[in-house]
């Protein structure tokens, strides 16, 4: 099989605290090596806030959060078991049990960053990491110590992270991308916005990743008309 002669450019919107953002990532990415070799994508993830109120500097326990926001420390238990064990079966080992929910605006900014020309270290494995110390490490990623550590672990200096972060570098390129969503009727992540045509909405199994990207490689270079079906709209 060949590749498209012009690679298809998808936007991700997500956030870093946000459970399906993790498992579809890892479903997206097992799509794209099924498909190495028949169609050429590129990415970029997206800036989107759940909880854009959540205070800066601050944070708590998400099984705190989820009881508060879904009605009760049973209905989070059930939320917490159930994407745990779904992103088990992704080969995603979540511990929410330990885990803080904090303001990721920070978090957003060191990933526009990331997505930078001179960056050290390409943007999927910074997001990679911030999802690993939320998810799995425990990590306050809110904090800019913790994320100053993060992208050192993936290959930038700490103290120019530091430095990054005390300056207000990229914030208006984050907020920019969090009004495109809007502006996109975004409302629930992750979503993937398809040369800023199409969109697929949540987390989807890997084979519908697979089986849109395959509609998609042969007509994408010349059709211009929006297309909706049952897994994919135009936006």
């Amino acid at each position: 099989m060949t590749t498209t002669s012009t690679p298809i450019h998808v936007d991700i919107w997500s956030d870093v605290v946000c459970p399906w953002c993790y498992i579809g990532k890892r479903r997206f990415e097992r799509a794209l090596d099924q498909l190495a070799g028949e169609v050429q994508v590129e990415y970029v993830f997206r800036a989107f806030q759940l909880d854009p109120t959540a205070s800066m500097g601050k944070s708590q326990s998400v099984v705190e959060a989820y009881a508060k926001k879904f009605g009760g420390p049973e209905r989070a238990q059930a939320i917490i078991q159930r994407v745990t064990s779904v992103a088990a079966d992704e080969g995603l080992h979540f511990r929410l049990d330990r885990a803080l929910r904090a303001n990721t605006l920070l978090a957003h900014r060191l990933l526009w960053l990331a997505e930078q020309p001179d960056s050290p270290a390409p943007q999927p494995a910074v997001k990679e990491r911030l999802l690993q110390a939320y998810f799995h490490d425990g990590l306050d990623i809110g904090d800019r110590d913790v994320l100053a550590t993060c992208a050192s672990d993936v290959g930038f200096d700490r103290d120019a992270i530091l430095a990054f972060l005390d300056s207000k570098a990229g914030l208006d390129d984050v907020r920019a991308d969090i009004e495109q969503a809007v502006d996109y009727g975004i409302s629930g992540v992750p979503a993937f916005v398809i040369d800023g045509r199409w969109s697929i909405a949540g987390a989807q199994d890997t084979d519908t990743f697979v089986n849109v990207f395959r509609r998609l490689k042969d007509r994408i270079a010349v059709e211009s008309a929006p297309v909706c079906e049952d897994d994919i709209c135009d936006v």
